[in-house]
């Protein structure tokens, strides 16, 4: 099995080298850039497993980046910014992030974050295959499409396909906001309940929710219930630092 390739996306030179050596000992792959423009192209050939990308860039929006690659990309997008206020992490998260870590951070911690992403998302799934059928929906993991019976198709994000896939993995069951972090990975909080609460949000306008009465995602006291009646599942050392 080939090793997860890792792409880190940030202008400052010692970032850039330290986190490709702490990878790299843990036994990832890495491509490093220091521009968006060497960053995006690059994905023109590859498509990585994780993206780490810092906010400060010199030639793009970096958040406008984020979302572009929740959107597009099969990749998980962990965010490493100076940006410590509540609010960016929050921002960031909402715009389709999966993680996002604060500098000055210990590179241990961005490995641990890394391998939970890589647990809980798609292409480390225990089930098989790319796509699951529930309720008139087929939702095609692969390319990140929902498909209505009709044909019509939704784009939805990485971040927002791993709500999803775990609600279909685990139909009429209780889930908690505890779980869902367990699962999911990321630091718990109000910015992760926020992300939360904004990708179920954003799933039930894709799934054609009525948002005063869902039928497929219902809120139950703090957690989420996925009350499908069809779920056809077809989803094929070195010391540590910290960075500044």
């Amino acid at each position: 099995m080939s090793r997860p390739l890792i792409t880190i996306l940030d202008d400052e030179p010692e970032i850039r080298r330290i986190l490709t050596d702490t990878l790299e000992e843990a036994g990832f792959r890495t491509q490093s850039f220091a521009r968006a423009r060497e960053f995006e192209a690059s994905l023109n050939r590859v498509t990585p497993d994780v993206c780490l990308v810092d906010l400060s860039l010199p030639d793009t929006d970096g958040l406008a980046l984020v979302h572009r690659l929740a959107l597009e990309q099969g990749a998980a997008v962990i965010i490493i910014s100076g940006r410590a206020q509540v609010q960016d992490r929050v921002t960031g998260l909402e715009l389709g992030a999966d993680d996002y870590i604060t500098k000055p951070f210990d590179p241990a911690e961005v490995v641990a974050r890394i391998r939970a992403r890589l647990r809980g998302g798609p292409r480390s799934a225990a089930t098989t295959g790319n796509s699951a059928e529930f309720s008139g929906w087929t939702a095609h993991f692969d390319r990140y499409i929902l498909e209505d019976d009709s044909g019509a198709e939704t784009p939805f994000s990485h971040a927002e396909g791993e709500v999803l896939r775990l609600f279909l993995e685990s139909p009429k069951r209780l889930i908690s906001r505890a779980q869902m972090q367990e699962s999911l990975g990321g630091g718990a909080g109000e910015s992760f309940d926020r992300a939360m609460d904004v990708r179920i949000s954003r799933l039930r306008t894709k799934l054609r929710e009525d948002p005063k009465n869902p039928r497929l995602i219902k809120t139950i006291y703090g957690a989420w219930l996925h009350l499908s009646r069809r779920c056809d599942l077809a989803l094929s050392g070195r010391p540590h630092r910290r960075i500044s």
